[in-house]
């Protein structure tokens, strides 16, 4: 946490003035002098000044003994202990507020008071400033060598600082001396706990004279909070706060004098110089990101992290990279990202950039959402860093920076004392590996070479000395964590090699578990007690074969974190660049309410639902079926229509729940959003036309351009086409959107073979905004002549939606569509569209195939065919070129039940055959099928028999179950899970049996 520092000043300002000694010449000048001061001081509290809080009673004396306010007696003691007389009283305040003494007049009647007392002067000087008054007025008596009481001293001090009396002041002094006792309690003079009525000690006056002292010099710092780096709040000796805000940001943990300018309740102006420190222990930046190696980055900030969003390996995106896990150091003030093994490793020496994200400081203060760029620099060969002996059948060995997997299980790369090792190797990502060897118990030696590093780097041979010793005990549990309910963390004394199971209270609550190192993670889907819990460990081995049964008590931490939304994106998708939100969460969701329509609602502006939206229903809920992504935690909802461009929208999100185990559910979440078109800029294509001794080159832009001033398309100067400027040539508009370019035969400089390269510059849309691609105002389009270049329309891409919509992207804007242009050629025929739709640019069609012509689901292998010759064009008749075109994405197509269709009938008493029919012919494996299939009457599993298709129906899914007895109006439903059937393939696509059957889940009441 960021720590509010209360240390006070060691420094102050000296005023340029001095109130002692004999330099005033009258006691009314020396107290007009401290009235500005004194004011200040009326409402004081028992504060600490400064560093001289620290001092005891005795320094305190010797600082006024210096100045000449004390004496102290002739052996060099303070006595301290002991009482002071109303005369000895009278030389201290005369000395501390710098009075002139008055010889030669003597106001008193004492016995022995005259010019031979040594207290006259003083006596008289107190007297005559109406300090001190005589303890018996009609006769005249001082009473000299009387004691001084509390509350005369405090009404002699309050009265020379010129402080307020309290009115109605509560304590036990005199009726007379409760208002000055009081007041001089509030300034610090006297504790609060002192008797006012009892004589004063030395020690009450010593400090009482040092406060009075401290006063007349001025205002202090007594504390300061450090807000930010460049705010200070200070909280001034008369309890006014000063905000002060710096030149120079202060640097963090380090002090630094401040000096700034302070007027006090008088307003009388103070220079002030003290000392502050920016104490920072919770992160308020990011201080470095770097990488030494091409799978670690590693960032860094300048103070301490939540562990639990530091950790989420969703807060961060390396770019074009997959991420493992991000571990967080011991002190929290850095994290590592570890890319995956396989497929992710940055460039060495090449830039790039890590998105940080929803990552919250210790304190909850500050949230992290920044994107750094860096350089990942591997110049280091892996080094062994660690060798640990893991009895006398095993050895660890721990690399400096990640190493490849090939490498490092290679017996071969490793001598032990000289020899090649001759044991196996297991390999854990991404720096451990465990070499399996018997070794003498004693001190060894353990080279590695050829251990290559993801840069291509390799470990040089270096001998790195471990001991082995023996090793008769299993492992034993250190700890045991949990962030809930079903997760559980066990640690180790030393690397575990296998557990037989691992279950909580009863042997029937067994867990997942997976290895690394001496960490342990147990998943358990039976959930653990919210209360004490047995862990029970059953067969822990280490390398040594030594084996044990563990146990160990827990009482889980429960997540009480709600979700929460942390982004809100607006994206244009599909065909028709319809609408799309995708919210990511910052933590995982119960899949349930996460893909719950209701519990979205879409309203205006104003508050009001969209219950005409084409996209919601009545109460403004999608439509659409939600889809949730559990790896980073991203909800997904299609609208399949086009919000306006022109105005606000706003999505409210309720009944969103987290997968802990007491569910938290989000606080009600309202985002007001606009839906502006997310469809890049640029070029869409540009294409060449010769004829009549003429070369015309069309460029055409996604949207209307300007053609008039700074932005205008008509400026030759703008086209370079294979470098050579176009400027002695023909320009003109065709249409809104299109450039035509007219040159003399020969003059534009077309490549015949190779390729051609266009580039525009500054060229702004019809609203006046420039035209960006890949973030630049230059834009480049790249082609061949016989494709990009060609005068006719590509298709770039044709991708399967569903088995009723195929999307095909085109290189050019099409005008309009003329449905026997397009056929589909699969392994179950032809199929030709019988509807379509086209996106706002005309970029997209989406080929529409219903009335039972749907596709099938299989679609590997399949082909868009465009006829030869095909009247498809885009507004200047550029026609679509022929060719077959391959369809992709056909993995996602997957077979569909129809789940109105579930019909459930009788085959004997107890035996049940349940049919449901689907889009496209099945396939069914029935080693797994259990897992699979799922039936239940009235909420009780059934006992699933049999799944099969008929040769013939392959598009009627039968399931035969038992049950004892199914009466009339009972509730039968079926399921078919749809991970599961991802994961086993059970019912699948009858050629294509890498596509599972789309899971579903439905039912019906029965009837005889």
């Amino acid at each position: 946490m960021r720590e509010m520092n209360y240390q006070t000043s060691t420094q102050q300002t000296k005023q340029t003035k001095q109130f002692r000694g004999g330099e005033k010449k009258v006691m009314k000048k020396r107290l007009a002098l401290l009235l500005s001061v004194a004011m200040a001081f009326s409402m004081f509290a028992n504060v600490a000044f400064g560093a001289d809080a620290a001092k005891t009673t005795q320094e305190k004396f010797d600082a006024l003994k210096t100045q000449g306010v004390f004496n102290g007696y002739p052996d060099g003691s303070a006595g301290l202990d002991k009482d002071m007389t109303r005369a000895e009283f009278a030389k201290v305040l005369v000395k501390l507020f710098g009075l002139k003494e008055i010889h030669g007049e003597y106001s008193y009647k004492d016995k022995n008071y005259g010019k031979n007392n040594w207290a006259a002067p003083f006596i008289e000087a107190v007297t005559k400033e109406g300090l001190m008054q005589g303890k018996d007025l009609e006769k005249k008596l001082f009473d000299f060598n009387g004691k001084i009481t509390v509350e005369e001293a405090a009404k002699t001090l309050v009265t020379a600082l010129k402080l307020e009396e309290v009115k109605d002041a509560q304590n036990n002094a005199s009726s007379w001396a409760k208002g000055f006792f009081q007041a001089a309690v509030d300034a610090g003079l006297f504790s609060k706990d002192a008797n006012p009525k009892a004589n004063a000690t030395r020690t009450q006056l010593v400090e009482a004279a040092y406060a009075a002292d401290e006063l007349t010099k001025g205002p202090k710092v007594v504390s300061y909070k450090v807000k930010d780096s460049k705010t200070v709040e200070f909280t001034m000796s008369d309890k006014e706060v000063k905000t002060v805000t710096l030149e120079k940001a202060l640097e963090a943990n380090k002090e630094t004098e401040v000096t700034f300018t302070y007027k006090d309740k008088a307003g009388k102006e103070f220079k002030i110089t003290t000392k502050v420190t920016y104490t920072i222990t919770s992160a308020q930046s990011i201080k470095s990101v770097t990488a030494e190696n091409l799978k670690e980055v590693v960032v860094t900030f300048d103070g301490s992290l939540e562990q639990k969003t530091a950790e989420n390996k969703n807060n961060y995106e390396v770019k074009d990279m997959k991420i493992e896990s991000v571990t967080m150091a011991q002190d929290k003030n850095s994290v590592t990202i570890l890319l995956e093994e396989n497929g992710s490793e940055m460039k060495n020496q090449k830039e790039t950039e890590v998105k940080i994200k929803n990552v919250k400081n210790e304190d909850g203060s500050k949230t992290f959402n920044e994107t750094k760029k860096f350089t990942p620099v591997d110049v280091k060969t892996p080094e062994i860093k660690e060798v640990v002996g893991l009895g006398t059948k095993a050895f660890k060995i721990v690399f400096s920076e990640p190493v490849k997997r090939g490498d490092a299980v290679a017996a071969s790369n490793y001598k032990v004392d000289g020899s090649s090792a001759s044991g196996s190797v297991d390999y854990m990502y991404p720096n451990v590996v465990i070499v399996k060897k018997d070794l003498s118990v004693g001190t060894h030696k353990v080279s590695a070479s050829n251990i290559t590093d993801f840069s291509g780097l390799k470990s040089i041979p270096a001998d790195k000395e471990f001991t082995i010793a023996e090793d008769t005990a299993a492992p034993e549990i250190v700890s045991a964590k949990t962030t809930d309910l079903n997760e559980l963390e066990l640690e180790f004394n030393e690397t575990v090699r296998s557990i037989e199971k691992v279950y909580h209270n009863t042997s029937g609550n067994i867990g997942k578990i997976t290895y690394k190192d001496n960490k342990v993670k147990v998943e358990f889907s039976n959930k653990m007690y919210n209360g004490d819990n047995t862990i029970y460990v059953k067969g822990a081995t280490d390398y040594s074969g030594n084996k044990a049964d563990r146990e160990i008590k827990v009482n889980p931490t429960l997540d009480q974190t709600r979700p929460e939304i942390v982004k809100l994106e607006v994206k244009e998708v599909g065909a028709l660049n319809n609408h799309q939100l995708v919210l990511e969460f910052n933590k995982k969701l119960d899949a349930a309410t996460a893909k719950d329509n209701k519990n979205y609602t879409l309203k205006d502006k104003d508050g009001k639902v969209l219950d005409k939206f084409v996209g919601t229903d009545r109460n403004g809920h999608p439509v659409s079926r939600i889809d949730y992504n559990e790896s980073n935690y991203k909800v997904t909802i299609d609208l399949n229509a086009q919000l306006s461009n022109e105005t606000d929208y706003i999505l409210e999100v309720t009944g969103v729940r987290d997968t802990a185990a007491l569910q938290n559910t989000i606080m009600p979440y309202t985002q007001t959003f606009t839906a502006k078109q997310t469809a890049t800029t640029g070029i869409v294509r540009s294409w060449i036309v010769e004829g009549n001794n003429e070369e015309n080159l069309y460029v055409q832009f996604k949207e209307d351009v300007k053609t008039d001033g700074d932005g205008s398309a008509l400026i030759k100067e703008k086209y370079v086409f294979n470098n050579n400027s176009i400027t002695d040539h023909d320009i003109s508009m065709m249409t809104g959107d299109t450039v035509r370019i007219t040159a003399k035969a020969g003059k534009l400089g077309i490549k015949r073979t190779g390729e051609n390269v266009l580039s525009v510059s500054q060229v702004a849309n019809a609203k006046g905004d420039y035209i960006k691609q890949n973030g630049n105002y230059t834009l480049t389009y790249k082609g061949t002549l016989e494709n990009d270049f060609a005068n006719s329309i590509n298709v770039k891409k044709v991708s399967a939606v569903s088995t009723k919509e195929l999307k095909v992207e085109f290189g050019g804007k099409i005008n309009y569509v003329v449905l026997s242009d397009f056929s589909v050629v699969t392994n179950y025929g032809t199929f030709t569209p019988n509807d379509y739709e086209k996106s706002n640019d005309g970029s997209v069609v989406t080929l529409k195939f219903t009335d039972r012509n749907e596709l099938p689901s299989s679609l590997s292998g399949a082909v868009l065919k465009v006829a030869p010759n095909a009247s498809t064009a885009d507004v200047l008749n550029v026609r679509v070129k022929a060719g077959q075109y391959n369809v992709e994405d056909y993995g996602k197509v997957r077979p569909t039940a129809e789940v109105s269709s579930l019909n459930v009938k009788s085959v004997t008493d107890t035996t049940y055959l349940a049919d449901i029919r689907v889009d496209t012919p099945l396939f069914v494996d029935t080693k797994e099928i259990g897992k699979v299939v799922k039936v239940y009457v009235n909420n009780k599993e059934a006992q699933v028999e049999k799944v099969f298709v008929e040769k013939g129906y392959e598009k009627l899914l039968q399931i035969q179950f038992k049950y004892a007895a199914i009466n009339d109006g009972d509730t039968v439903r079926v399921e078919v899970l749809e991970k599961e059937n991802d994961v086993y393939k059970s019912i699948v696509d009858l050629l294509d049996h890498n596509v599972a059957l789309d899971g579903f889940n439905t039912s019906l009441k029965f009837k005889k």
